[in-house]
């Protein structure tokens, strides 16, 4: 279940917000011989270690190959324990694992924001864009600020990837144009966090002050290649919720022109099953209005399979790459950049361009134009 080592700090690397890069060397154990890789810690999980610490690690990531991150994970530093922190707030994440953490969630009787978020009645149709995976975050937000710059952008992490937002590095230098992020369900270390995407929505809103919210799942997503066996199936949850609480809910598509995987090519089946089968209220689909011409049909294809209660409108893409290009982080997705993948990062792009309109102009204007 899980591959408990020993290991010391030979150096510290860097770091971001919430969490300590490390280069690790790991003590040998029988029938495996010492390694040296990198090690992650979370400073507020396990205190902030230093050259010649002593750790103990969870090397599963290491051992398997994981394409996310790679890292070592500190469990703790044994002898140099971090001192107990008293904080308000009961709610308790990553629930009855060694590393579950307590925190105040917006909708629990400590929080000065509990009477607010219980008096919200409605989204007022914010639009609530919902995408696959974490890497749609940087151009979406492209997307809105090449539309509406100033318009104030929410993000909502959901938990079918890592728990912790701090292992985002585009979170991190991406946070001056968000502002506030919810984690929401088992995802801690946000601005917020709430007990759910219901009330991670009304937080982002009556908390956050947000214009638009963005929900996806944090980095690490899970994909089994069957029909149900992924975590993105939490997209069309996303857009139920959306809907119920009265907003608008966006949902991007995940395509590729890049993904050697059949499945994936063109529409994903991720977004197929998401929006076809698991989102029962109606959402606005945009669709760049170019497509690969090697594609395009499959995808008109596709697109004429989603459900009716679906409102497919064609955004214009001019100027959206310019706009992910200035971005301050690297766009990758699976691996792949722009260069390689351009239609997905552009599908992620222009659902940030369509919420923005309907945020600036109202619904009415962005449903005619």
């Amino acid at each position: 279940m899980i591959r408990w080592r020993y290991g010391t700090v030979r150096a510290i690397r860097g770091g971001w917000k919430g969490c300590t890069e490390l280069e690790v060397d790991v003590e040998a154990r029988e029938g495996e011989a010492a390694f040296s890789c990198r090690g992650l810690a979370y400073d507020a999980l396990v205190g902030v270690p230093v050259e010649g610490d002593r750790v103990l690690l969870n090397c599963n990531a290491i051992a398997k190959g994981l394409g996310t991150g790679g890292y070592a994970l500190v469990v703790a530093v044994p002898e140099r324990l971090p001192a107990d922190v008293e904080e308000p707030g009961h709610i308790v994440k990553a629930r009855y694992t060694p590393m579950q953490t307590m925190h105040l969630a917006v909708d629990e009787d400590d929080s000065p924001y509990r009477a607010a978020v219980e008096a919200c009645r409605s989204l007022e149709r914010m639009p609530v864009v919902v995408a696959d995976l974490h890497s749609a975050l940087a151009p979406i937000l492209a997307g809105i600020d090449a539309t509406a710059p100033g318009t104030r952008v929410a993000y909502v992490m959901t938990d079918g990837g890592a728990l912790p937002a701090w292992f985002s590095q585009q979170l991190d230098r991406l946070s001056d144009r968000l502002c506030t992020v919810v984690t929401a369900g088992q995802c801690f270390g946000g601005d917020l966090e709430a007990t759910n995407v219901h009330n991670a929505l009304i937080a982002a809103k009556v908390v956050g002050g947000a214009d638009i919210a963005i929900v996806a799942q944090g980095p690490g997503n899970l994909g089994t290649g069957t029909v149900w066996g992924f975590s993105g199936t939490a997209a069309g949850e996303a857009v139920n919720a959306a809907a119920v609480l009265g907003g608008r809910p966006v949902a991007s598509l995940r395509i590729s022109e890049g993904d050697a995987r059949e499945r994936h090519r063109g529409i994903s089946h991720h977004s197929m099953t998401a929006y076809g089968k698991v989102a029962l209220a109606g959402a606005d689909v945009p669709v760049p209005d170019e497509l690969p011409a090697a594609l395009e049909g499959k995808i008109r294809a596709q697109l004429a399979e989603l459900p009716e209660r679906h409102r497919r409108v064609t955004v214009a893409t001019s100027g959206l790459i310019e706009a992910m290009e200035a971005l301050p982080v690297r766009l990758s997705t699976m691996g792949r950049g722009l260069d390689r993948d351009r239609v997905y990062f552009m599908a992620e792009a222009v659902a940030g361009r369509h919420a923005a309109l309907l945020a600036e102009r109202g619904d009415r204007a962005a449903d005619q134009g």
